[in-house]
């Protein structure tokens, strides 16, 4: 089964990891896909950095995973740098290694970048060119629950939403989003708006002050009440902060499903061990070799 039909059946479950520098090895990242595994995940997507930086190893993990059977790997995909010619070529090497999930994206600029330097400006036109050239793909796109920072309103950012479904897209993977009540909002305009498409929630794990608060203003994401009184209370206490942000998270995934998710999205930040704690404290999955 693809995604969509996992979703159309049941509340999908996966995770997002990231590949290490190139300098780097890649081994530490297998363990911790091995790990993952034991979680039994219908899906891992793999990201690369800005400009293309580390495609080639989002290539080498993508093929890793496709061997090892135990998931579905969804590679990420931009706009930035890159070429109608480029982009086929390197659509054709995913398809020729069996991976054939992507997440279609403009990309974020990297640094001294004010357009993405290649044939496409948006999302949209990716999307759209990829279904026309590769139908074999199932598309995924991204969704802001508190819009896209560069929108200049929630209007603007659904409606490029709908463009990008329009363009042939299969469902939606959100970025962060730590007000569950805001997405809700979100969920009923863009319902109003016509876009239909499944929802596969992305959860950011609260596990460190400084990257928590830096993800979220980055993201141009509101810092909820109750995670404003965590981050107050155990800023400066790196373990106790750890652990209420943990158990924050939990009670964060729980919120979500009450919610009427189609799927949920763990950003592991490749940090399997607290991903781990904080699946099994939720009891949402066990590991297989516990079942």
């Amino acid at each position: 089964m693809n995604i969509v039909q996992i979703m159309q059946q049941r509340m999908s479950f996966s995770f997002e990891v990231f590949p290490p520098k190139e300098h780097q090895p890649l081994d530490p990242l297998f363990e911790t896909l091995e790990h993952l595994y034991q979680f039994q995940p219908d899906f891992i997507s793999c990201t690369y950095g800005a400009g293309g930086t580390n495609a080639g190893r989002n290539v080498e993990i993508c093929k890793a995973m496709k061997e090892s059977g135990k998931t579905i790997p969804v590679t990420h995909y931009t706009c930035i740098g890159n070429t109608r010619e480029k982009i086929k070529k390197e659509l054709q090497s995913y398809l020729d290694i069996g991976v054939d999930h992507i997440l279609a994206l403009r990309g974020d600029f990297p640094k001294g970048w004010e357009e993405t330097r290649g044939d496409f400006d948006y999302a949209n036109e990716l999307v759209a060119f990829i279904k026309t050239n590769f139908p074999q793909f199932i598309i995924a796109v991204a969704g802001n629950p508190e819009k896209h920072h560069e929108s200049v309103s929630f209007a603007d950012d659904i409606t490029h939403l709908r463009m990008k479904q329009d363009a042939g897209a299969d469902f939606i993977m959100t970025q962060l989003c730590y007000d569950v009540e805001h997405y809700k909002w979100w969920v009923d305009e863009i319902r109003a708006a016509g876009i239909h498409l499944p929802i596969d929630v992305g959860v950011m794990p609260v596990l460190s002050k400084d990257p928590t608060i830096r993800m979220a203003v980055t993201n141009g994401s509101a810092v909820p009440r109750e995670l404003a009184e965590i981050i107050a209370r155990y800023g400066d206490k790196p373990e106790d902060f750890k652990k209420a942000g943990k158990d924050y998270t939990v009670k964060l995934i729980f919120d979500f499903i009450a919610a009427g998710i189609d799927g949920l999205h763990i950003y592991t930040l490749n940090k399997w061990q607290d991903v781990s704690d904080i699946i099994l404290a939720s009891g949402i999955r066990k590991k297989a070799d516990s079942q």
